[in-house]
């Protein structure tokens, strides 16, 4: 699996030295990692320096570079110019895509995600018909917001009566803050090397938003985060190094599809490309990834 690699330490300096990414303090290098094992660089410290040399080798690597602000909350992403050999005709095609179309993508990815978070209630013991009941009735489009009535009941079921989803508060919200921008990095890598454009998105359209499209494309994924989210044994107002990794690990998990067992990068690629096809015209429905249930939970 392509590694997700966090800077969380203050005043480091990353450049390339013979194809490692070095990172250096004052002056020293005190770590390095090969370039082409990188799938993405989450820059989450005050500081810290980049050579040009490093984002070229990113960029050739199609590994994002993501920059976060406060409470884990990405704020930029560092993308590659060119991705695809035949990336002008998909983000052309892309582009051109029918509003009806757009809002059948959206059921299908609302159907998903509310019943890969029934999936997660069961596994937690909780009831999860209202979710299941809400993923038949979605339209296209889901003109009745089910998602969002879903997310309510979701939340308060699984963390309890009086958690809020707040981005900018702490604890399980900034657990879940990072969870998701490690998610939202291996989609946008994803994206790009589909020969997508992120900005492009199928049903988010804030225009303060230049990844519309990953958090489209996220969106059946979030539950394993959330599930990670729930089953961590030691919950602090501190997202702490140990729980970074058990998110990080989130990417790692295998599901057991038609292929053969899958890591979710695979499956989060198949999304993707997918969705090029579809606005290639070779096909006419997106690959989204199989059902938790059938999985045990994708290992976690």
């Amino acid at each position: 699996m392509d590694r997700i690699i966090e800077i969380a330490q203050n005043n480091r300096h990353l450049a390339v030295n013979h194809g490692f990414m070095t990172v250096s303090e004052d002056g020293q290098e005190i770590g390095r990692v090969p370039i082409d094992q990188i799938g993405a660089v989450i820059a989450n410290a005050h500081g810290l320096t980049y050579s040009n040399n490093l984002l070229v080798r990113l960029a050739d690597q199609c590994a994002p570079l993501v920059v976060c602000g406060a409470n884990h909350v990405p704020v930029s992403v560092v993308l590659p110019l060119e991705s695809h050999h035949l990336q002008g005709d998909i983000i052309t095609a892309q582009a051109a895509l029918k509003p009806a179309a757009l809002n059948r993508f959206w059921k299908e990815i609302i159907r998903a995600k509310l019943t890969q978070q029934a999936a997660v209630l069961t596994a937690c013991g909780t009831v999860d018909t209202p979710l299941r009941y809400m993923a038949k009735q979605v339209k296209n489009g889901d003109p009745e917001n089910l998602e969002g009535q879903g997310a309510k009941y979701y939340f308060q079921s699984l963390f309890g009566k009086d958690f809020r989803r707040d981005r900018g508060q702490s604890g399980i919200n900034a657990m879940l803050n990072y969870g998701y921008t490690i998610l939202r990095s291996a989609v946008i890598r994803s994206i790009v090397a589909a020969g997508l454009h992120p900005s492009l998105g199928i049903h988010h359209c804030n225009q303060y938003n230049a990844m519309r499209l990953a958090d489209d494309l996220m969106e059946p994924f979030r539950p394993l985060v959330d599930f990670c989210v729930y089953r961590l044994p030691n919950k602090s107002d501190t997202v702490t190094t140990e729980i970074k990794q058990r998110l990080v690990a989130v990417l790692s998990c295998t599901a057991q599809t038609s292929k053969g067992s899958c890591e979710i990068n695979y499956l989060i690629e198949n999304l993707a490309v997918s969705l090029a096809k579809c606005a290639l015209g070779e096909t006419d429905k997106l690959d989204l990834p199989p059902t938790m249930t059938d999985m045990d939970l994708w290992g976690l």
